[in-house]
């Protein structure tokens, strides 16, 4: 048949959807490496021829000529298997071997002696084989066909009439072959016959049938078997010679002595390409008697073949989410050898995530027995390896290499665990505060990080108000400058999310620490700065050296060295005279007080905080010596500045009135003493207290800081009489002192009896300073 004719339709004879036969990959498969003979139209399902079949080059003289093919389908995967018995065409002519026949014949032969003739050879079998002979019509023979079991066809030519050498010395008839084949075939010969003296005696073989088996592979000269035939004549007539009486191929594998008989391999012997092999052979004797015989050659095989791999289908690259049992792959093993050389056994190596599964007949499946991570193995080498089951086994290998397709199966990951920021307050808006970093094992757009701020409030404001973040670097930035006194730290939770589908994201919190810097000077709360007031306080003349006369308190908004405090007299009335404590501010004598001292003592204090650079803040502080009010002078020239007359006037006459008070409630005391009554010694003392509860909370109440202990409370005594300034007699006082919340009030009727002279009625007041809280 020409090639693209139709055989069949596989799709009706099997029963298959002719639509899903591309989809499903359909193909003819052949055993081996023969020629694909047939393929198949995936559009219409028709079995089509794809090389020309010669049924003589396939099968031979074999009476059954069977061609085997393989329908291979995927998805899933299954396998028919398709016979096509291939019928013989007349398409061989009987062909004799050689184009003269030369023969030799006694005249003494008699009437019906019989001489073989070499018979036709037809590749064709069947009805398409020799069917007959003819012979040219002549005086002497006819022609009769042999036939024995085992045996093929054998002319034999008939003496009808004895020959007469004296007449006709030679004889030359044509005998010609016919097949059975429409339209009928024929090949000729021409027989040469020459008329000899007699000879009666053919060479008779020792056997009808030779058989001999041979392994395969056998080497160049071995001796398969040897033949032998008799002659009963003598001389010339009994000289026997063999000769290999077949036309085929299998002259290119044996030869035969023709003087011995024996028969050897003169070529490669493979029992794949050919079983067994049948060879006619024949003895003649020299004066051209012959008789024939055929032997039978058998090849037994041996594992000289190694199993193949072939590789049929691949899914590559393979998403690394497969589940379990995935098929990969589609592996079919051959062998070409027979029986348990063909048994294969296949195998992969250890350690990867894959199995093979017999599927149907040869065919192996190629699944995943475990889940695929890219990350970790991004490539896979698989070797499968074939072994048969021969004596000794061969084995041979093949490798498949495919990779795994990424999935955005790994969120990014932050380096660390969580990351602290440090800077100072008052930075620059845009400065960097630290750097965030997040890895992806995924691939390409899938492991690519992109950082943001997640959404908050830091002091109830947006996150986005104070920080912001590169979404590419992680480097995050200040966007206003922070104030250490408003908050010192605050936390923020950065975000690394892929661009994966869908994403994938974590998060990590970041810690902002504001360290402090030396911003705020320090504030004095006691004494009051100047153009406030104009305070006076007074100093016993009889004071000791190291006695307690004022202190300065102050407060510094910042905190830890930026706060340190230290105090220091920087300028004074008398320098040798007062001295300051250098971290608590108490001003004393620094020895006794003498009469050469002047009444008015004017100090200048600056308290300066540990900061770099170191900022301070200055106070006045103004003492006045005396025991005895009345000694008090004129109290105008006490203020350095001229603008607080007025000012020192008022203070003046206020303390006159409270030093009137207090010469009062003495009278009263005394009268309350003679009269065995005891009055509270609260009622007669003012106390300023500084409580710890209005200090702010960075400020230590630790002796040496530079802050004011809140157990010191002062006895404040005011006079009347004074026009133009007020004083204090300041002394510690620590016990017997008013809660801090507490005000102790006498008003003017409460001493009506004892103060009836007065124009007027002062009013007492146990009053608390209370140091103003800085501005944070």
């Amino acid at each position: 048949m020409k090639r693209g004719s139709v055989i069949g339709n596989i799709g009706k004879e099997l029963g298959l959807d002719v639509s899903k036969l591309s989809a499903r990959k359909a193909r003819i498969d052949t055993e081996g490496n023969r020629k694909r003979y047939c393929d198949i139209n995936l559009g219409t399902g028709d079995l089509v021829v794809a090389d020309r079949i010669d049924r003589e080059a396939l099968c031979g003289t074999k009476a059954s000529c069977v061609l085997k093919l393989e329908l291979v389908l995927e998805n899933p995967l299954e396998l028919r298997r398709i016979s096509l018995h291939i019928q013989d065409i007349n398409d061989n002519s009987p062909l004799f071997k050689k184009d003269v026949i030369k023969m030799e014949i006694q005249e003494s032969a008699d009437k019906g002696a019989r001489f073989s003739l070499d018979g036709a050879h037809d590749a064709d079998i069947g009805e398409n084989a020799v069917k007959g002979y003819t012979l040219q019509r002549n005086d002497h023979f006819i022609l009769n066909v042999d036939t024995k079991p085992g045996v093929r066809k054998h002319c034999v030519l008939v003496l009808e009439k004895e020959l007469d050498r004296e007449k006709q010395q030679e004889i030359n008839l044509v005998l010609t072959a016919v097949d059975g084949g429409s339209p009928q075939r024929s090949g000729t010969v021409v027989i040469h016959v020459t008329v000899l003296d007699a000879n009666d005696n053919a060479p008779v073989f020792s056997q009808n049938l030779y058989k001999a088996s041979l392994p395969e592979n056998s080497p160049l000269d071995t001796v398969v078997i040897t033949v032998s035939a008799t002659d009963a004549d003598e001389g010339v007539n009994g000289e026997v010679m063999y000769e290999l009486d077949h036309v085929s191929e299998n002259i290119n594998v044996f030869s035969l002595d023709q003087q011995t008989g024996e028969v050897r391999v003169i070529g490669p012997i493979d029992y794949e390409e050919e079983s067994s092999y049948e060879i006619q052979i024949s003895a003649k004797d020299g004066l051209g008697l012959a008789s024939y015989s055929t032997l039978m050659i058998d090849i037994t095989d041996v594992n000289d073949n190694p199993p193949e791999v072939y590789l049929k289908s691949l899914t590559n690259p393979i998403p690394e989410n497969v589940p379990l049992g995935t098929e990969v792959a589609i592996i079919n093993v051959q062998d070409r050898d027979s029986e348990n050389n063909k048994e294969v056994r296949c195998s992969i190596q250890q350690n990867v995530p894959f199995k093979l599964v017999p599927s149907i007949k040869n065919y192996y499946s190629l699944v995943t027995t475990n889940t695929l991570d890219r990350e970790l193995v991004s490539n896979y080498n698989i070797t499968i390896t074939a072994t048969d089951e021969g004596s000794p086994p061969l084995s041979s290998s093949k490798g498949i290499q495919f990779s795994v397709a990424d999935v955005n199966d790994n969120p990014p990951v932050f380096e660390e665990q969580s990351y602290n920021a440090y800077t100072t307050e008052n930075n620059k808006p845009g400065s960097t505060l630290c750097s965030v970093t997040a890895r992806d094992p995924d691939w390409r757009q899938n492991g690519s990080v992109i950082y943001s701020l997640l959404p908050g409030d830091v002091n109830g404001a947006p996150v986005s108000s104070y920080l912001s973040i590169n979404g590419d670097t992680g480097v995050i930035h200040a966007v206003r400058s922070f104030d250490y006194e408003q908050f010192r730290s605050f936390k923020v939770h950065a975000m690394a999310r892929d661009n994966g589908s869908p994403p994938l994201s974590s998060n990590v919190t970041v810690s902002v620490f504001i360290t402090d810097v030396n911003d705020n000077s320090p504030q004095i709360l006691y004494p009051a700065p100047e153009g406030n007031s104009f305070m006076t306080e007074l100093v016993p003349k009889a004071a000791h050296g190291g006695s307690l006369v004022s202190k300065v308190i102050a407060v510094d908004a910042d905190s830890g060295q930026n706060a340190w405090l230290s105090y220091h007299i920087v300028k004074s009335t008398d320098p040798g005279l007062f001295t300051v404590g250098l971290h608590n501010g108490e001003i004393r004598t620094q020895r006794d007080m003498s009469e050469s001292d002047n009444m008015k003592q004017n100090i200048i204090v600056t308290v300066k905080d540990n900061g770099q650079p170191s900022l301070s803040a200055t106070c006045t502080m103004y003492l006045l010596i005396s025991d005895n009010l009345a000694e008090v002078p004129e109290l105008k020239d006490m203020s350095y500045d001229e603008n607080n007359s007025k000012l020192t006037s008022y203070l003046i006459i206020a303390l006159v009135s409270v030093s009137t008070f207090f010469l009062t409630f003495i009278i009263v005391i005394l009268g309350l003493r003679f009269c065995g009554r005891r009055k509270p010694r609260l009622l007669f003392d003012g106390a300023v207290a500084i409580p710890s509860a209005y200090l702010p909370p960075n400020y230590a109440e630790v002796d040496g800081t530079g802050t004011l202990r809140s157990t010191y409370n002062y006895d404040a005594y005011l006079t009347t009489g004074s026009r133009t300034s007020d004083f204090k007699f300041v002394r510690s006082y620590n016990d017997n002192t008013l809660p801090a919340d507490q005000t102790l009030t006498k008003s003017p009727t409460d001493f009506a009896d004892a103060f009836g002279d007065f124009e007027e009625s002062p009013e007492l007041t146990k009053r608390q300073v209370r140091p103003k809280p800085p501005k944070r």
